[in-house]
Parts: structure tokens; C-alpha cells; sequence
């Protein structure tokens, strides 16, 4: 047993893939047409994608080759598309701004590859210090709110390339409001060019979704700019890419005191999005991927991205979608992708200077609106109010204070969210249903509902112990006056574990009812709740007779001892 746990500990991050041996001859053609359609989305929004962080179009192939080939060999999901994301892109974008530009292109390759080295060191780091629980200190309500401010940002960025304006980038405000001042100078062409592109990523996922929709458009684009020389017309395209493989980047030492906060939010990010694409798309019969091993697999993978210049990576869920419904079956379909990236960089790399920035933008915009999900805000909204104010916070942070601003906001609301649940768990008022054993909150809406004179029965909710003790009994308290009950009963079935200053909190009650002639009744304890009332003061003072296996025989208890006191004391004649 022992060499079996340490041989599973070995091969959790083991860089040689256990697919492998366990590989199908029947999945090579599935793998194949699911890499080469995955490819036709993932190549052009990688290009697209680079051009929102400041970089050259050539960075974006090189994060759709390398990290996607080193996920295929170390991560644990089957179908994970590792390239980057609009998130990425834009979170990158930002950080690289503040220290350079495009007109410094080899401080910008250093920076990139310092950032995107930092964000793989981190997530290496938390996989070995297990931390994959991380991922789930971010609410699905916060993160689609999140994704929501990013997909606001990422329009209002892209717009004017849309329109063929230039201006200098600020605030949102400032940006939408130069947006507007500049339209009068917008290049019609340009326009024509980006809202058809728009137009046809629209009817070309209405009308054939099957189609490889960012490779027609992008590659319609760029025979009109040669047919129609649309660059005489103003339209502004990508120029010349270099053709090759990558060379190495070595990472600048010095930037990473200024880098680590930023690095930390992307690897967060970076992680959250991939985790939860490679759990979306699992199939029933493929193992959930492991949290620490995701971990360690995305950040070989933006280590391996770094060295050759590409920039920071993830697992994206549209093209993961795409994979999936393409019929991936295993990391196969990516190595394809990444060899199809490879081709574009050897043999077509002079075609990409002819691609228009207007469809790059408007491929960016058509898939980042996507993140801007109406119908989710509905759905927390009909669940939950309070949560749907949590999503609408972390959307407006992101756009009013970033998205590395955002990212903090997120995880706060998140944090603040799982402590008012904790620091406020519910207590009910129980009554029985009239002819059954079974217990519910006491409402306006069962007004037959069944009570019992004298005793008063509540029932708390989640784990009570030191940071909500105090709320529960100040909850319990007035309750107890407006009953005037003489039996007051604990229903603990629905709290699974109670702190030692929850159990000082309970005897304290104990003997003020006492005090008062009433009495403290417990019932529905599980075995460890049991155990820690039995080791405590409180396990003394009740002592067995005052702790009950449920509901049902504390009720049992009540009519024997209402029995019992008419028996004692019989009505006068």
C-alpha cells in the first residue's frame, strides 16, 4: 500500500503523460479533426489576443504552440485548450503598459517574459504547496460578474480600432468619452471592414456553426486588403511578422519585485479559468481534473511560454468548447493545434502581415461579448438578491478600477460573501405537520401547522462556533421571551460542528434558563457534535436525559412529561 501511495504521489505531476499507454488507435482521426477545427479558432484569437496586450501578433502563435504542447504532456484534462484569453490578454495588457511600450520592443519581450515566467513560478509554487483550493475562494456569482467588467473593458478598448481612431488610454470614462469626441474623425472604410467582419462572425455561428468562424472571416479580411489595397483607404493591418521559430527570452530578474503583485492576480486568473474549463467540459466517464495538478501543469506551461517569448497562458473555454464538440478524446487534439500553430509560423507568417487590425478587433469583440452574460445575472438574481449585488460589485470594479483592481475586488466580495453566510447562520421557529413526524419552519403560509404548548422548538443552521456564537444567541434570545416557554429545545440536526466557544455560549444559556425555570433541551447531535457536548461543561449539565436522538422522541418526552404534571396536580373538581 505504501509503494502504491508514494507511486500516485510520484506520477501527480510525472511529465511523461499516462495517456499515453492507455492510447486508442480509434481516437487518432477524432484527434485529429477536433485539433485542426480547435485550430482554426485558437490560432486567429491568439493573434487578436496579443494585439490586446501590446504585443507583436507573432507572440500570440508562439502561446498557442508552446504551453499547448507542454499542457498536453503534464496536464490532467483531456480536452483543455491551453493557449491564452481575453481575461489574459487584458490583464497582461495592463501590466505591461506601466513599464513599456511597442517602441521599446526589446524591454517589452523582457517584461513579457519576466511577467509571464513569474505568473508559471507561482502556479508551480502553489501546486506544490497544494493550494488548489484557492480557486474556490472565488463565487461563481463574483466571477461572472467579473468576466462581465472584463468583457465591458475589452469593447471599450477595442472600439476604436473599429473605427480607425487614435487617442490617448486612461480611464473608462476618459476612453468612452474620447471614443465619442473622436467619431467625427472615424475612417469609413475601416468601419465597412470591421462591422462586416462583425457581421460575418454573426451568421457564420448562426447559419454554420460547425464553420471555423475567426479563420474564414480573418482570412476574407485579408484577401480584401490585398485585392482592394485597403491600406491606401486608411486601413491599418499588421505588418510584417517574422517567420521562424521563437528564440529564447530571459527573463529581467530585476522586474520582479514591480511585476509579482500583477503576476499574482493573472496566475490567479489564470488558474480559476482553466480549472473551471477542464471541469465544464469533462465527460461523465473522465476523471475531474485534479486542482493541484492543474496547477502544476498551467504553470510548466507559462514557464515554457516565457523562455520563447510567448505570453501568459490558460485554459480557454471557448475554444475548450469548440475542442470538446469537435470530438477531442484525448491531450492529442492539442499537440495538433500547437503543430498547426508551428505551420503558421514556418510557412504562412507572410500572410499575417496583411491582416487588417479592424477584424482582429472585431473577431476580440464579437468572442469577448460573450463573457457578458445577461441571462446569468437573471439567474443569481431569481436565486438570490444578495448575490446578484456581490456580481453587479465585482463588474463595476473591474471597469471602474481595472482589472488587477478588479481581481482584488472579486476575491474581497467573495470573502465578505462567505463571511456574512458564516457570521449569519439561519434559526428557525419549527412546528410539525398535523399528522406527520415531519418538522418545518413555522410560517404565515401553515397557519395549521402543529405547536406545543410550553415548549418552544429552534433549529440552527451550519457550523456554530466563535466567529457567529454571539449573533445565534442574541437571535435565540428574544425568541425565548415572546414564547414563554418552559422547555426550550436545540434542534442541532442541521449543525455539523460546534466550537468550544459555541458550547461556553450554550451552558451560559443553560443557566439563565435555569434561572428563569425553564429548561435546555438538545436533540438531532450528530456523533461529533455529541462527543464534543459530552467532553464539555455543558455534557454535565444536561447530563443524557436531556439529549434527544430527534425531534420525534423529544416530542415523545413532552407528552410524558405533560402527563405527568396533570397527574401531580389534577384539575379541580
Amino acid at each position: 500500500m505504501r509503494d502504491r501511495a508514494s507511486a500516485a504521489r510520484a506520477s501527480r505531476f510525472a511529465v511523461v503523460p499516462d495517456w499515453l499507454s492507455r492510447y486508442e488507435k480509434q481516437w487518432a482521426q477524432a484527434d485529429l479533426i477536433a485539433g485542426a477545427t480547435a485550430a482554426a479558432v485558437v490560432i486567429p484569437k491568439a493573434l487578436a489576443y496579443a494585439t490586446i496586450a501590446g504585443l507583436p501578433v507573432q507572440v500570440g502563435l508562439y502561446t498557442a504552440c508552446v504551453p499547448m504542447i507542454i499542457y498536453a504532456l503534464t496536464g490532467a484534462s483531456r480536452t483543455l485548450s491551453v493557449s491564452t484569453t481575453t481575461t489574459l490578454a487584458i490583464l497582461a495588457g495592463d501590466t505591461l503598459a506601466m513599464i513599456a511600450t511597442r517602441d521599446d520592443p526589446q524591454t517589452l519581450a523582457a517584461v513579457n517574459a519576466t511577467l509571464t515566467a513569474l505568473v508559471g513560478g507561482m502556479l508551480v509554487a502553489a501546486a506544490v504547496l497544494r493550494m488548489g483550493f484557492v480557486a474556490d475562494f472565488i463565487s461563481e456569482p463574483v466571477l461572472v460578474g467579473f468576466k462581465a467588467g472584463v468583457a465591458v473593458v475589452i469593447v471599450v478598448d477595442q472600439l476604436p480600432k473599429l473605427f480607425g481612431i487614435h487617442f490617448p488610454k486612461a480611464s473608462f470614462f476618459h476612453n468612452v468619452g474620447s471614443l465619442i469626441g473622436n467619431l467625427p474623425h472615424a475612417s469609413p472604410v475601416t468601419m465597412l471592414l470591421a462591422f462586416s467582419s462583425i457581421a460575418a462572425l454573426v451568421a457564420l455561428e448562426r447559419f454554420a456553426p460547425r464553420a471555423p468562424a475567426p479563420l474564414v472571416v480573418i482570412g476574407a479580411a485579408i484577401a480584401a486588403v490585398a485585392v482592394f489595397d485597403l491600406r491606401a483607404h486608411g486601413v491599418e493591418t499588421v505588418g510584417a511578422v517574422p517567420a521562424g521559430l521563437p528564440s529564447w527570452v530571459k527573463p529581467d530578474a530585476s522586474l520582479a519585485l514591480v511585476l509579482w503583485p500583477h503576476a499574482l492576480g493573472i496566475a490567479l486568473m489564470s488558474f480559476t479559468e482553466s480549472i473551471a474549463a477542464g471541469r465544464a467540459f469533462a465527460r461523465d466517464d473522465e476523471p475531474a481534473p485534479n486542482a493541484n495538478r492543474e496547477l502544476f501543469a498551467t504553470g510548466i506551461a507559462n514557464l515554457g511560454s516565457a523562455l520563447v517569448g510567448g505570453m501568459v497562458a490558460g485554459g480557454g473555454t471557448s475554444q475548450t468548447a469548440v475542442n470538446r464538440q469537435a470530438g477531442a478524446r484525448t491531450q492529442v487534439a492539442g499537440i495538433v493545434t500547437a503543430i498547426l500553430a508551428l505551420a503558421v509560423m514556418l510557412v504562412f507568417a507572410p500572410l499575417m502581415a496583411l491582416m487588417p487590425h479592424p477584424t482582429l478587433a472585431a473577431v476580440v469583440v464579437f468572442y469577448s461579448v460573450g463573457l457578458f452574460s445577461v441571462a446569468e445575472f437573471r439567474a443569481i438574481l431569481k436565486v438570490r438578491r444578495t448575490e446578484f449585488v456581490w456580481a453587479v460589485v465585482a463588474c463595476v470594479g473591474v471597469v471602474l478600477l481595472g482589472t488587477l483592481a478588479g481581481i482584488v475586488v472579486a476575491i474581497v466580495v467573495s470573502l465578505l460573501t462567505l463571511a456574512h453566510q458564516v457570521s449569519n447562520p439561519p434559526l428557525y421557529v419549527l412546528k410539525r405537520i398535523p399528522g406527520t413526524n415531519v418538522f418545518r419552519a413555522a410560517s404565515p403560509r401553515h397557519p395549521d401547522d402543529e405547536a406545543f404548548p410550553g415548549m418552544l422548538l429552534l433549529r440552527p443552521e451550519g457550523r456554530i462556533f466563535f466567529v457567529n456564537a454571539q449573533r445565534v444567541a442574541d437571535k435565540i434570545r428574544p425568541i425565548v421571551q415572546e414564547a414563554e416557554a418552559n422547555i426550550v429545545v436545540l434542534d442541532l440536526s442541521r449543525v455539523f460542528d460546534l466550537e468550544y466557544t459555541a458550547l461556553k455560549m450554550l451552558a451560559e444559556a443553560d443557566e439563565r434558563l435555569r434561572a428563569n425555570g425553564m429548561v435546555l433541551w438538545l436533540a438531532g447531535l450528530n456523533p461529533s457534535v455529541l462527543d464534543s457536548v459530552r467532553r464539555s461543561p455543558l455534557g454535565a449539565s444536561l447530563g443524557e436525559a436531556r439529549m434527544f436522538y430527534n425531534l420525534e422522541h423529544v416530542v415523545a418526552k413532552y407528552r410524558d412529561t405533560v402527563a405527568t404534571s396533570a397527574a401531580a396536580d389534577p384539575a379541580p373538581r
